[in-house]
């Protein structure tokens, strides 16, 4: 095989599947078969930011793509391709850079601002799993897998498991699907883990990054199970109110620009673009930490509701 094309790309092999599913899941939801909620102009957003997100990768991808290369080219070891073990040690090692990417992603502001739009929709559907990214190669999050290419892993090797990791994250974008049985929630990210992660309730924010393997963030402390006393609700903290494409892809973007034109100094600078977002000087803005702070000094205080309002 050679090590710097892929022979295959597990993305473009499953758009036919990713399609089917959706319909199907239209479809059983027109006729109350499965637990699913769809609202056209949201859909549409999504199927929008998905195709969107497809040129962006055509437009910026060469960077990337010529990083790896060059990286690769300095390697470490030579990993071969054609080995079963590399094969298992690429699985776990992505899945585990996957993780801190989709950490970054959302206790950063920066990276957050390139994230923010798959958590735009304030619906869980198949449809949502498709709201991708239009400025994830600008932002950079790429070469944090530069280090699995230095260690000797092909570029090939490498586009091939990011796909196989993108195509599994697909299906548990659902509310179909109630839970697996407990020896695959205990390992492997679902569509309950994953509901938890999309929600906005104080209680679930910034937990489970997993891509496939939900073992980092029970090892990392970011594990938080979905409680049938609590129903996921999705969206941002502070939800959009427009379906327009344009402002789902670069909202955050120009709250960013916004807040660095009125920045006085260079710490303030700083914690705009570095941050976690809600960051502001004087601490007036809510952040995840401070949202789940009160939500948990609110549930100690003498008969307080279980479910966040």
């Amino acid at each position: 095989m050679d090590p710097l094309k892929a022979p295959f790309d597990p993305v473009t092999l499953a758009v036919p599947f990713f399609v089917l599913t959706i319909i199907l899941e239209i479809a059983l939801t027109r006729f109350k078969a499965v637990k699913s909620h769809y609202e056209t102009k949201d859909t549409m957003a999504s199927l929008g930011m998905g195709l969107g997100s497809n040129v962006a990768g055509l437009l910026t991808g060469g960077a990337a793509v010529a990083a790896t290369v060059w990286v690769w080219q300095h390697r470490v070891f030579d990993i071969p391709m054609t080995a079963i073990w590399a094969w298992v040690a690429i699985f776990f090692l992505e899945d585990l850079t996957y993780y801190w990417f989709h950490r970054l992603s959302h206790e950063r502001r920066f990276w957050w601002a390139a994230h923010v739009n798959h958590h735009s929709s304030q619906h869980y559907n198949l449809s949502t799993a498709l709201r991708q990214t239009w400025t994830g190669g600008l932002a950079g999050t790429w070469a944090l897998w530069l280090p699995l290419a230095f260690l000797g892993f092909p570029p090939a090797m490498l586009a091939i498991q990011k796909g196989i990791s993108l195509v599994y994250q697909f299906w548990i974008h659902t509310e179909a699907i109630g839970r697996m049985p407990k020896w695959f929630e205990a390992v492997f990210n679902t569509p309950s883990h994953h509901r938890v992660h999309h929600a906005r309730n104080p209680r679930y924010l910034d937990s489970n990054y997993a891509g496939i393997l939900i073992i980092w963030d029970r090892l990392f402390g970011t594990f938080q199970p979905e409680l049938d006393e609590e129903t996921p609700r999705y969206g941002i903290v502070k939800n959009l109110s427009s379906f327009n494409i344009l402002r789902v892809a670069f909202h955050e973007w120009a709250g960013i620009a916004r807040d660095l034109a009125g920045s006085r100094s260079l710490r303030e600078v700083a914690g705009y673009l570095f941050g976690p977002p809600g960051w502001s000087p004087d601490g007036s803005r809510d952040t995840s930490a401070t949202l789940k702070a009160r939500w948990a000094a609110d549930q100690a205080k003498p008969n307080s509701p279980d479910v966040a309002a």
